[in-house]
């Protein structure tokens, strides 16, 4: 059963939308999936995509993908044969209307525009979503970002595998806040080796696919160290490895 809780924001007309999902224990998933975009091989096609990496599904069916080796964000409505890009497309490049290997995309609802986390650009960007939009702004550069989220009160989390750390930001500061390791490569409850994937739930504690270290770690908001949720220190296929 989906719960929806409705959170007010800053703006009176604009509404966040967290859902929480109640899983019974004894749930058994469908074992055929259904194609809602792509799945016919890799090309910078507009009904085809080329290692999508994350996705976002909007309140109106609508699918945002960044399709991260065709460098560019793609829009794809439920049904839809052909998506169509909202952000990058431009080619592979360094220009504010082009991106370079995006990993992740958020909605900013306050703004209407999606945040991107530009891989081998180095740079987070903002692109709106009004059609007709030609390029983005750069939000924060010089960052060797992987991970991005957007809490309720409008905090960007990024992970930052040069540093191996996450860092809180509010949109318009250059220097965000240490939340979660920033101790160095290594494999002690203050540490990550590469830290990519991130969640972070309503009382601000922030989970993170530590990946090199082959576990998921749990900060909560103003801790010094860690816990581990899953996984060990080795690689493999056991119930207690990841």
């Amino acid at each position: 059963m989906n719960t929806t809780t409705t959170i007010p924001t800053t703006a009176p007309t604009t509404t966040q939308q967290l859902v929480t999902l109640d899983i019974p224990v004894n749930a058994r998933w469908v074992q055929n999936g259904v194609t809602v975009a792509g799945g016919n091989v890799t090309s910078d096609l507009t009904f085809q995509l080329y290692h999508p990496h994350s996705v976002v599904v909007v309140d109106d069916q609508t699918i945002i993908i960044s399709d991260q080796y065709n460098h560019r964000i793609i829009q794809w409505k439920i049904d839809d044969i052909n998506g169509r890009v909202v952000a990058g497309s431009r080619g592979q490049g360094t220009r504010l209307d082009q991106l370079d290997a995006p990993t992740y995309v958020v909605i900013d609802r306050e703004t209407d525009s999606l945040i991107i986390c530009d891989r081998w650009d180095k740079r987070v960007v903002r692109w709106s979503r009004r059609r007709g939009t030609a390029q983005g702004e750069v939000l924060l550069d010089m960052i060797d970002c992987f991970g991005l989220v957007m809490d309720d009160k409008r905090y960007l989390y990024i992970s930052d595998v040069k540093y191996h750390a996450v860092r809180r930001y509010q949109i318009g500061e250059k220097y965000g806040i240490l939340v979660a390791g920033g101790h160095g490569m290594g494999n002690g409850l203050n540490q990550f080796n590469e830290p990519t994937f991130i969640f972070v739930d309503q009382q601000q504690a922030v989970y993170v696919s530590d990946h090199r270290n082959h576990r998921v770690m749990k900060w909560n908001k103003g801790a010094t160290e860690g816990i581990v949720v899953a996984g060990s220190h080795t690689e493999g296929e056991a119930l207690t490895q990841v």
